[in-house]
């Protein structure tokens, strides 16, 4: 069978064993996988991951469980699996830090969710990492549950209050997710800045919402836009979604005294952020930050999604068969014309 994997600065489409499942495990044709931008960071960054394995986001079908696997799957089953599980006893799982979990790191999908086919291992099934779709779910939209775990993790961590005004850094997929999350969340303003004049046009339409304004990162005048919107006093909350760390630096000044500021994004490995940490005190800045996602914020990202509470389905602009995933990544890293890359079989 056919998998992708990251190769120097490119991708690579090989020719791999097909894996078969042991006791508890579950093999999945996989339907439709989304380009994460950790993935992107892999084969084309400077973050320094070591790991040449991608995809986290697939959507399939079962194909053969293995004796004993739990939840009652069958072939035939359309599911999403979720790559990272937890264990749910350690001190990180009891204290909700369960993507800080040791385990979380050591369970993954085989060989990659850029397969024709993968297994997803007994320890993840075993602790919900699959879950069925709905019927009416399309497996485009089910690649997206993932990217949005992250964001309903996100905002549940940074938003235990409530939030009028937002600032999300960067115009991407997962950019876009944030203001479509803040509107549900009962914001009013929302401002989301970018320099890609494609992607912020398309956050305008796609949100939905006549409370976002686009705004370009590089205006002189954003921080002036952004304190007139929110009666002077800047915006509650501002999400760094993208991995320009110079955004960062700008966040901190949008926020308002007594707001949050939220890493989202993956910097750069070995950046430092400098800032003046007695104005950051003395006006009470939070500063959060929001790694992955657990099952448990899966199945909540699933809801919405069956539910139509967020149209996810719509960030969607390009398709590529598993064949062409090198371009699917050059389309993705470039970001003209593009918005979510899926990579699979169409189904």
């Amino acid at each position: 069978m056919k998998a992708a994997f990251a190769a120097g600065s490119s991708v690579e489409v090989r020719e791999v064993e097909a894996p078969r499942p042991g006791p508890g495990d579950v093999l999945v044709r996989m339907a439709s996988c989304g380009i994460c931008g950790s993935d992107v960071e892999k084969v084309y960054g400077s973050y320094g991951q070591p790991s040449t394995r991608l995809g986290h986001e697939p959507a399939g079908v079962v194909e053969e469980a293995g004796p004993g696997a739990a939840g009652g799957l069958e072939r035939g089953d359309r599911v999403f699996t979720h790559h990272h599980v937890p264990c749910y006893s350690c001190h990180y799982c009891r204290n909700g830090s369960e993507t800080m979990c040791p385990r979380y790191y050591s369970s993954n999908l085989s060989p990659c969710g850029l397969a024709e086919r993968y297994l997803v291992p007994a320890w993840n099934v075993e602790r919900g990492g699959v879950l069925r779709l709905p019927d009416g779910m399309g497996f485009g939209e089910a690649a997206m549950i993932e990217p949005l775990a992250c964001c309903v993790r996100a905002w549940n961590k940074a938003a235990r209050r409530a939030v009028g005004s937002v600032a999300v850094y960067g115009a991407g997929p997962a950019g876009v997710m944030h203001a479509m999350l803040a509107r549900r969340r009962g914001a009013e303003r929302a401002f989301c800045l970018d320099v890609n004049g494609f992607r912020l046009r398309f956050a305008e339409k796609a949100a939905g919402w006549d409370g976002l304004e686009a705004v370009r990162a590089d205006d002189p005048g954003r921080l002036d836009r952004m304190a007139a919107g929110t009666g002077g006093r800047g915006v509650d909350l501002a999400v760094v979604a993208t991995s320009n760390m110079r955004a960062l630096d700008d966040a901190m000044r949008a926020v308002r005294k007594g707001g949050t500021v939220l890493v989202f994004g993956v910097p750069p490995r070995g950046h430092e952020m400098r800032f003046r940490v007695a104005e950051a005190y003395s006006r009470e800045v939070t500063l959060e930050s929001s790694y992955a996602a657990s099952d448990a914020d899966t199945a909540a990202a699933l809801g919405m999604v069956a539910g139509g509470e967020v149209d996810v389905g719509c960030l969607i602009t390009h398709r590529y068969r598993l064949d062409d995933s090198a371009e699917a990544f050059e389309r993705a890293r470039s970001g003209e014309g593009a918005m979510k890359v899926v990579v699979g079989s169409g189904e």
